[in-house]
């Protein structure tokens, strides 16, 4: 085992990820836990994230991590997300995914309730067939939201244990799973300080102009 100047493993798994910042995910049994070492992550203070095997995030992400680190210190454990994107072979509607507590999911849905954004809301335990567009590539349609994606199967249960722990694994699967998006395709600005400020209380106003799809 390979060990630092500073008394830390320096031992990497073998999609690259630093083990010396998996073992702090043993001890994440909450969602504001697991929300702080993904901002953690996400500023680039962490080469461990669960379910991401890679040390680090994608180019997608980077313009947008530092609005997801604020979501996940105010209890938003964020899974998936994108910025939008308008391009002429490839657009996409911003959206972010997370688990979160009863109390988010009703500030979250109010939010989708007076505003133009979306909130689609998943009881624990809860599956969905929709399937809401949210990229484009060259007029096909390449993701979809809409489908819960919490960890309800023995094998997301299993996943989420060998990633981070148990006790984190059975509380996800108890926990209400959001999927948040601007139905403006392009438009990257309007989300992330909306969905923060419902989460704390302190909520921007958003307009949502009337729009088309791309090619519409």
């Amino acid at each position: 085992m390979a060990v630092g100047g500073d008394g830390f493993t320096t031992e990497r798994d073998t999609f690259g990820r630093l083990l010396a910042d998996r073992e702090v995910w043993r001890q994440a049994a909450s969602i504001p836990a697991a929300g702080e070492l993904t901002a953690r992550w996400l500023e680039g203070r962490s080469e461990y994230q669960p379910g991401t095997f890679a040390p680090g995030f994608d180019d997608e992400t980077r313009s947008i991590a530092v609005e997801l680190a604020e979501l996940n210190r105010n209890g938003l454990f964020t899974k998936e997300s994108q910025p939008g994107v308008l391009a002429e072979e490839h657009t996409q509607r911003a959206y972010v995914t997370g688990f979160c507590s009863v109390v988010s999911v009703a500030a979250l849905l109010d939010l989708s309730g007076r505003t133009g954004l979306v909130t689609v809301a998943h009881a624990p335990g809860e599956a969905s067939q929709a399937a809401i567009p949210v990229t484009l590539r060259d007029g096909e349609v390449v993701t979809v939201l809409g489908s819960s994606e919490g960890p309800v199967g023995e094998d997301q249960l299993r996943d989420w244990s060998e990633e981070a722990n148990d006790n984190l694994a059975l509380l996800l699967a108890e926990s209400w799973y959001v999927e948040i998006f601007d139905p403006v395709w392009g438009r990257n600005g309007a989300l992330w300080p909306a969905v923060l400020g419902a989460l704390t209380g302190d909520e921007p106003a958003v307009s949502v102009p009337s729009h088309r799809a791309p090619g519409g």
